[in-house]
């Protein structure tokens, strides 16, 4: 009879030998996989700097799916990098999505983003915003970005004393010279 306790005992160690590897390897997993967005971001970065856009794209969206286990810094750098990635593959719609969360983010947290890429993000988001809403190359006055006819000196007012069609106001008639009855 003690054998048969023996067995079950065995069979018991038997069971629970591969199921703590399978725990260690869980685990071990686990561990890895908070680095593993560092790696990503690292890895889509080496090749956006090595002018391999499509595969950094690729990396951009496979990171997608882990993006709410990134860092603030992190995402200003993965909204960056990605918007930066789709702006050079001409994807310009989706380059100002991710360029316009990278800024909004590096404005409400400073520091994910390093001076050169700020000032490259900026350079590029106003880029897309001339070709989005037609705005000449050097106009930079946001008011003036509207091409209108320049202003010059007002028209005269038309024989009855109105102003043709898109001149200014109408001048009152000129005072009589005095000594007139």
């Amino acid at each position: 009879m003690s054998s048969g306790h023996a067995g079950t005992r065995t069979r018991a160690r038997a069971r629970s030998g591969p199921s703590r590897v399978l725990a260690a390897l869980e685990l071990t997993a686990l561990l890895l996989s908070c680095g593993g967005e560092r790696a990503a971001l690292l890895r889509g970065q080496s090749y956006y700097d090595d002018n391999q856009y499509e595969r950094a794209l690729s990396v951009w969206r496979d990171l997608e799916r882990h993006e709410p286990e990134l860092t603030v810094s992190q995402f200003a750098r993965y909204a960056y990098l990605r918007g930066m990635t789709d702006y050079r593959l001409g994807f310009h719609a989706d380059a100002r999505h991710w360029l316009g969360l990278a800024k909004v983010t590096e404005q409400a947290n400073p520091g994910g983003l390093d001076s050169a890429w700020v000032s490259r993000l900026d350079g590029a988001l106003a880029d897309l915003d001339r070709e989005t809403f037609g705005i000449p190359e050097g106009n930079t006055d946001a008011v003036q970005s509207i091409d209108a006819p320049a202003a010059g000196p007002p028209a005269a007012p038309a024989p009855g004393g109105h102003a043709p069609p898109g001149s200014s106001l109408p001048r009152a008639p000129a005072p009589p010279p005095a000594g007139t009855p």
